[in-house]
Parts: structure tokens; sequence; C-alpha cells
């Protein structure tokens, strides 16, 4: 009684359900008995001391219990221990212990605990200490110190209960959670390297297999969008959102492996990070793979543009520099994109060698030296310094200034007096003279313009006159559109060419039996150039012409230029006939005369009506018929009468007759009109 308790805390006893009796003595020296009274009782045999007034009867404790160990024989009692509050034992399950008849949570005045002189709270079994009480408020029998109903020593999962319940550690299917290791932060910074070279194997060396499967999906699905390289590349989206996978992959990589313990070599621990930084080159080449890819797919979406242009180019062979010049806007248009914005890449150093393909063939008709044709796509040419970058063209227009000024002086003076050119002289040599007029085509205008206008007039007394004419009022015109004072003299030429070229065209005419276009020739003349010495002859030789065109006898020979010399006789001519009357004579001397109607005069019956009854005509009073009198030279006279229309007459009424007037005689001709009526 006088010794000092034993403060050393029991080692847990072997958890064998029932108790061992080889460990229970081995524990017997160093287990504190909570009841000396009872330990010495168990321990030599003696009677057991009473029971605690407070625990209840229990049965009697099952065989598998575990037996609390019993005191050495002689050994004092130790001090009772100081009060403690009450405390609920830890069970391997089910709720504390209740006194019986209490409800559970309501305080009595009997208190809940351990007896008194037995330690509170979890006490190990089998290691000399009081068990529990598992009797859930039913009396037992047996001393307070046998072990109570319950699960055997370490029964339930690991950590539940009081201290020493459980299996021992590597008892059982599942192991102890192991406690986490020291940071390691360059294991950390290895693993969340080889998470962002994109294959996951951060993911592989933690054994994380989900995380390594989504990196594998996260690549696979970029390389699928990726491949094949294009010219747009990839989505900037979809790069985006590939780049903050891969920064979250290797930051949760960094925070899984700073404590991880790796089921790997130390040797290969010391290789992780630098494989690590040498996985990085996977994406980094990876990326300029790829950027080399997409460089290639350009340069050949490129050569395909450049191709496009190029078939365009051969396509306008052969047409209408009008219907091909679209066609040539749209591949100029390829060939400047590419020569400026992608001159560096292979088809943008192919086009300067297309420029001068596509010069060389829009100058091709120039090199044909069909100079006209040439002028369109010359001037396309020498334009295209105002449309296409200036670098890229270099002094290819340039080149074209003289071949454009040759073709349009060759066009031009080729269409002089042609009066279907096109296009016609005077728009090609107004664009050569304001073009280049300091060329020296532009000086060869005006000397081309009157070596024309004399080879017309030297063509007019040849054998088709009519043409020279046409061609010389042509040149009339191209002259008058001409520029400046320098073709005032080219002009008064090709005035006096006309001329004499009319006069000879309405003589041809009429030699040729064309009496009515030589009416019509001879009558514009004598409007056109009243003041011209031709001017007489030619209204004789219309006037002729119309005599002629009805009796064509009258047409046999031109009349005279001048009247014939000597005497004249005089004949009178009477209209006894309704409405005026045009009278045309031509013979000797050519001439026309006009008389007015005869208000009285009527219509005679036709002879074959009359019983072939001669008509008396002209023989009233002189007075009453209008007359005028001719003075004719000697010969033979072919005349037309035209009486204009009256209420019975038609307008056109025509009659020829024919007359031989003979020296020293005086005649009368009296016009009248028959009617069948």
């Amino acid at each position: 009684m006088g010794e000092e308790p034993n403060d050393a805390r029991p080692e847990p006893a072997d958890r064998i359900p029932g108790g061992d009796a080889s460990h229970q003595n081995q524990n017997q020296n160093q287990s504190q008995s909570q009841n000396p009274q009872q330990g010495q009782a168990q321990g030599q045999g003696q009677n057991p001391a009473p029971p605690d007034p407070r625990a209840a009867p229990s049965p009697e404790a099952p065989p598998w219990a575990p037996v609390r160990p019993a005191a050495a024989p002689g050994t004092p009692a130790a001090p009772p221990p100081p009060e403690r509050p009450p405390a609920t034992p830890t069970l391997a399950f089910g709720p504390p212990p209740q006194a019986s008849g209490q409800p559970a949570g309501q305080p009595s005045g009997q208190q809940s605990g351990p007896p008194p002189g037995e330690s509170s709270g979890a006490v190990p079994v089998g290691a000399g200490a009081a068990a529990p009480d598992y009797s859930y408020g039913y009396p037992r029998s047996g001393p307070a110190t046998a072990p109570g109903y319950g699960p055997p020593p370490g029964y339930g999962p690991p950590g539940y209960g009081p201290p020493g319940y459980g299996p021992p550690p590597g008892h059982g299917a599942q192991p102890p959670a192991q406690p986490p290791g020291p940071a390691n932060p360059a294991q950390a910074a290895a693993i969340g390297l080889l998470n962002l070279s994109g294959l996951g194997l951060g993911y592989v060396l933690l054994r994380n297999w989900i995380g390594a499967v989504l990196c594998w999906l996260a690549t696979a699905a970029l390389l699928v969008v990726a491949l094949p390289a294009d010219v747009d590349g990839v989505p900037v989206g979809v790069l985006v959102g590939y780049g903050v996978f891969l920064l979250a992959a290797a930051a949760d990589g960094f925070r899984r492996g700073l404590r991880a313990t790796l089921r790997i070599g130390a040797a290969f621990r010391r290789l992780a990070l630098p494989l690590a930084l040498v996985l990085l080159a996977v994406p980094a080449g990876g990326s300029l793979a790829y950027g080399a890819a997409r460089d290639e797919a350009k340069e050949q979406a490129l050569l395909a543009r450049l191709t496009t242009a190029d078939e365009r180019v051969k396509s306008g062979q052969g047409l209408l520099f009008e219907r091909a010049e679209p066609l040539y806007r749209l591949a100029l248009a390829t060939y400047q994109d590419l020569g400026t914005k992608h001159a560096g890449s292979r088809a943008g150093k192919l086009v300067p060698a297309r420029l001068d393909a596509y010069y060389e063939q829009l100058s091709a008709p120039y090199a044909k030296k069909d100079y006209c044709e040439a002028v369109a796509p010359l001037t396309h040419l020498r334009g295209l310094s105002g449309a296409v970058d200036k670098d890229l063209l270099g002094t290819r227009p340039a080149k074209t200034d003289e071949p454009l000024a040759e073709s349009l002086y060759e066009c031009g003076t080729a269409a002089l007096g042609v009066q279907a050119a096109d296009p016609p002289a005077e728009k090609s040599l107004n664009a050569l003279l304001d073009t280049f007029p300091e060329s020296d085509h532009a000086t060869r205008v005006e000397p081309a313009v009157r070596a024309a206008v004399k080879t017309r007039s030297t063509a007019v007394d040849g054998a088709t006159p009519c043409e020279a004419v046409v061609e010389l009022r042509t040149i009339r015109t191209t002259v008058g559109a001409l520029p400046g004072a320098d073709f005032d003299g080219a002009a008064r030429e090709t005035s006096t060419a006309i001329e004499k070229g009319d006069f000879a065209c309405g003589t041809s005419q009429f030699r040729s039996k064309d009496f009515d276009d030589a009416v019509t020739t001879m009558t514009q003349f004598a409007k056109d150039h009243p003041s011209s010495p031709k001017a007489a002859h030619a209204r004789s030789i219309a006037i002729a012409a119309e005599i002629a065109d009805e009796e064509a006898e009258a047409g046999k020979a031109l009349p005279p230029a001048k009247a014939p010399g000597g005497s004249r006789m005089v004949m009178v001519v009477s209209n006894d006939g309704p409405g005026s009357v045009e009278l045309l004579y031509t013979g000797p001397t050519t001439g026309r005369i006009t008389l007015n109607a005869c208000a009285t005069c009527t219509k005679y019956p036709n002879p074959i009506f009359e019983g072939s009854k001669k008509i008396k005509a002209c023989t009233g009073p002189s007075s009453k018929y209008p007359k005028a009198t001719l003075l004719l030279p000697a010969g033979n006279y072919h005349f037309l009468q035209k009486r204009a229309g009256t209420g019975t007459s038609s307008a056109g009424d025509t009659k020829t007759s024919k007359a031989k007037i003979e020296p020293g005689y005086s005649y009368t001709n009296c016009l009248y009109v028959t009617s069948g009526f």
C-alpha cells in the first residue's frame, strides 16, 4: 500500500479472441490493475472481492472473453486514480453502453462510467487493464473486472476504436494508408514538365491512368483537327484550348508529384527531370514540323493561284482584246498579289517571268505588223503603270511607247479615206497626236494626209472616180477632226479634189447609163459648188440624164459644156392643158422652162375614141395660152414635159418628144393632155 503506482503504459497484447495465457503472463508484471483486491483474488485463488455496488449484475463472461491477469502475490494495492469525468468507452460498432432502464442521453443520479478505482477512457483488452463494460445494462455475474461482451479485440476497420484495436500492421487485404512523404520540388517539376509535353507521361509515372488517357485524347483531337496541314492552319480557339489544357495538366502533375512516392528506381528518378526537359522538344518539334507543313501548303496554294492566272492569260490567245481583257485583268491582279504580298514565295519569285510572257503575248499583233489590232493591247500594257505596282513592272511599260506610237500612226494612215474603217482614221491619229505629240510619228501625220488626198485626186481621172470621191469625202471628215491649223492646207486640197471628183463621178455615171445616179450627182454638185465653172455644165448633164432616163436615145452623148455659136431659131411653146408644165430639152443646147397653168384648158379626147380625128390644140386666141420662147441652135432635140398634178391629172405625168430644128425657120410647140374618157 505504501508503494508508488506504476505509470508505465501496458504494451498491447496480440489481438487474439479469447486471450492467450502465455501472452497474459508475459504482460503480467507490466499491467496495472485498477482494482488491487480483484487482481489478488484472481491471481491467488482467494475469494473475489464484493462487486461494485454501482455495477449491474451481468451474466458470466463467455469462455472466449479475455481474462484479466491477476496481481502477483504480496503486491501492495495501488492507490485509486484521481477522479475524472466519466467517459464513454470506444466500441468497434454500436452506441455507447447505457444503464439499464435509463434512456440514452438522459442524466440520472447514477453516474455512468467506470466504477470507482478504475481509470476512465478506452483501455486495451488483454493488457492487464479492466475491460470496457459491454453488458448494455443487463446484470452480469462474476467479478467487475471480467471482460464484457462485444467484438473481439482488433475487430473493425483500422483506426476505429481505442488504441490497440484492429488487426496488426500488414494483416488483412487492405494495407494501411502511408503518410505523405517530404516535398520534392524537382520530382514535381519533372512530372509537370512530362505532362506539358502533351504525352501524359507525368500521369503515367504517378499511375494516374485517367489523367494520362485525357492527355492522349486531347493530343489526338488536336492532331485530327490540325492534320493534314492546310493554309488556314488550326483555329485559334483550338490552340488556346489545348494550351490551357496542357498548363492545367502540368500544374496538376506538379501538385500530385510534390509528395508522391514513385515506384521507379533512383537512377530513373535522376533522369526524370532531364528527360522531361528533352521531351519538351516533342511539342516544339511538332509545332516546327506543322509550321513547315503549313508553309508548304501555302506555297502549293500560291503556286496553284499562279497556274490559274497563267491559264487565264493563255485562254486570251486568239480572242479579240475587248473580250479577253477581263481575263487579263484577273490574271494581273493575281500576279500583283503574288509579286508584292508574297514576293519571297516560290510563286512570287516566278512573277517577273510571267509578266515578261504577258507582255510578249499581248505584243504579238505588233510583231505581226497587225497595227490596228495591236493598238488596244499596247495601250493596255502602257497603262499598267497606273494599275500595277511600279516596282513590280519596272521599265516594261516604257518599252511600249515606240510600238504604240508606230501602231497608231500606221493604223490611222491606213484608214485614211476608208469609210468603214474601224477604228476610223481620226481616232487613231488624234490618239497619236495627243499621246505622243513630240514623236517622229506625230510629225508625219500631216504629210501623210496630203499624200492620201493627192492619190485620190489622181484616181478621179481614172476608171473609178466615184469610189475616189467617196474616199476623198472620208478624208475630209478626218481632216476636219484633226486638231490645229497644220491641216488647213490639207483641208483645201481635199475640197478641191472632192469638187473634181464629184463632176468626174457624174459624167462617169452618165456615160455608164446610170442616168438616175447621174441626175443626183450632178444636181448635188451644182448645189455644193455654185460658183464652180463646171456648175452650169453639171446642170445640163443632170437635165440630159433626166430626159435620158425616159428616153434612152437622149443619153447617147454628154451635152456640150458650151452652146454652139451661129444663128438660133425661135420656138414658141404654149400650154394647152390643165396645170403647169415643165419642159426639159437637150440637143445642141440643153435647158428647162416652166409654163403656167391654163385656167380654161381641158384634156383632149384620145384620137382612138374619136375615129382618128386629128386633135386641133392651141387653136384658140393666142392670149389664152401661157407661152414661152426658146432660141435654139439648129440640130436634133429631145423634149420631156412634166405636168404638175391637178384635179384631173396626177403629178408626174410625163411625155417625151423630139424635134429637128433647121436654120431659117421658126417653130411652135403646143403642149396638151389627152384622156381616154
